[in-house]
């Protein structure tokens, strides 16, 4: 299987960067403008949008750097719930310091760090003394009263006007923060306020990649996205302000349109005169429909991700993460077009490996777990658990020796270094468990790669994972999950435990 790209990253960029810097013109050289979704690492857009690059913002906002300023923007109660980031498994505090570090890597400074809706939370005090004594700026801004219906209380001292004034020198400001719900749109309508306040002219424009507004409304790249937010309910809708006031059609999702109205209304009220958008979509500047150069690739790559999506939620649900109707919803996508969970083509070879380890290993007591992945190529390698490997070790070990071209008899791991690492896991740690999860069978395997040239040209090709498709029969222990996730293949499970115990360290 060659992967073919079905997106134009540097069209994209062209578009994109002459779409916000016309609308920054606009507005007489002040725009706040809400950045959506990822800033760095948008796996989600690079699995539908085959070719995207995950940072390919990063690369949009660094043609902006000399015009722009960064806020990063994070609620007070995600603070406080420690809510986790999925793809990364950290919690959201934690993302805004790593993407603040990685800003700095591409030679971009934040401004600041905006804590919305802070009511003095215990986890939020103590984020904000965190930064502050590293000598990041923060600003508190605070639930706004009279949101969503008093727009005269809204758009007042007792309302915008209680959040501290940002002081911006650069015509575009960039508002983004980890996740939904963040405060982003807020923290620019306080903004708008405090500058029209002061007889600036700002403005205001929204940048989601999803769902794109030119394509179909069920067009398998939009519901992607559904699935993608079924837990938070988001839904595609047909923009109706845009239909009524142009009679064209554009997709958009429903808090936005829900929010339009009340939105429209805050804006007329802050500038004192009718409102530049008439729509939702009008708020938007995103141009990734144009970029899209295949789409049929495009709509078998978002297909993939709803099958996908569909095993994440649940697992999630047998966690106790995701609830009934987030899975159901999930499955229904799924049925919309007539897909199976089977149809992604890891999943058989995972379900029959596990088989084949239960009858090999009749009359033992256990649970055994299946794996596979699909290589570049398009071969399909499995593996299982076994007394010395998890079924994730297993199976990138096997990958790992195919694509190096090494002899099944030959061992990447001598007994010398896998004794050693179960002495030191049961003698010393005083763990139950003897078999290698990834992360410690990754560090054995380096080890060994230091006298063995078949281990070192097996640790070569681990780059050559990034981007395979896997699919396990058994959710991942944490130290599985953490290699598969920094390997970067892209890993669904069924929704059983590889284990009896409730607690796993």
């Amino acid at each position: 299987m060659i992967r073919k790209a079905g997106f134009d990253n540097e069209k994209y960029i062209r578009e994109q960067t002459k779409e916000i810097l016309e609308r920054v013109e606009r507005f007489d050289n002040k725009l706040y403008l809400e950045f959506g979704g990822k800033l760095l690492y948008d796996y989600h857009a690079a699995r539908v949008l085959p070719g995207y690059d995950p940072n390919v913002k990063m690369r949009l906002i660094r043609e902006l750097k000399d015009k722009a300023d960064v806020l990063l923007c994070i609620y007070a109660g995600d603070i406080e719930r420690k809510k986790i980031r999925a793809d990364f498994g950290i919690t959201y505090d934690s993302d805004a310091m790593k993407l603040i570090d990685d800003l700095r890597t591409w030679n971009i400074d934040v401004l600041g760090v905006v804590i919305t809706r802070f009511d003095n939370q215990p986890a939020a005090t103590l984020f904000k003394n965190k930064l502050e004594r590293r000598n990041i700026k923060v600003f508190t801004h605070y639930f706004t009263k009279g949101y969503p219906t008093d727009v005269d209380l809204i758009v007042s001292d007792e309302g915008y006007g209680v959040n501290e004034y940002i002081q911006t020198d650069k015509p575009l400001v960039i508002v983004t923060g980890p996740g939904p719900g963040s405060g982003k749109m807020a923290t620019c309508l306080s903004q708008l306020y405090h500058d029209h306040r002061r007889g600036i002219r700002s403005g205001y424009a929204k940048f989601e990649t999803f769902p794109i507004w030119n394509l179909p409304l069920k067009h398998p790249v939009n519901v992607a996205y559904e699935s993608a937010t079924a837990d938070i309910r988001d839904s595609n809708l047909i923009d109706p302000y845009h239909l009524e006031a142009y009679g064209k059609t554009a997709v958009n999702y429903n808090r936005d349109i829900d929010v339009f109205p009340i939105l429209k209304r805050i804006l007329e009220k802050i500038t004192g005169g009718a409102s530049f958008y008439k729509s939702p979509t009008d708020m938007g500047v995103n141009r990734a429909g144009f970029a899209i150069t295949d789409d049929e690739i495009t709509q078998e790559a978002s297909k993939q991700e709803i099958i996908r999506r569909f095993f994440r939620y649940r697992c999630e649900y047998a966690m106790g993460f995701a609830d009934k109707g987030t899975v159901q919803r999930a499955e229904l996508f799924v049925k919309d077009f007539n897909l199976k969970p089977t149809d992604r083509c890891v999943v058989d070879p995972a379900r029959k490996a596990a088989l084949d380890a239960m009858d090999q290993n009749k009359g033992n007591e256990g649970i055994y777990c299946g794996a596979a992945m699909e290589l570049a190529d398009g071969t399909i390698v499995t593996g299982n658990n076994s007394p010395l490997l998890h079924a994730a070790s297993g199976l990138i070990i096997h990958a790992i020796k195919h694509l190096a071209d090494i002899p099944e008899k030959i061992k990447l791991l001598p007994s010398s270094i896998t004794d050693a690492v179960s002495n030191l896991k049961t003698e010393v740690l005083n763990e139950k468990a003897i078999s290698l999860d990834l992360e410690e069978a990754l560090i054995a395997l380096s080890i060994s790669a230091i006298t063995n040239p078949a281990a070192q040209l097996a640790v070569e090709k681990l780059n050559e994972l990034r981007n395979c498709e896997m699919h396990m029969t058994h959710i991942p222990s944490p130290g599985d999950e953490a290699g598969l996730r920094r390997l970067g293949v892209n890993l669904t499970t069924d929704p059983n435990f590889a284990t009896k115990d409730l607690f796993i360290s």
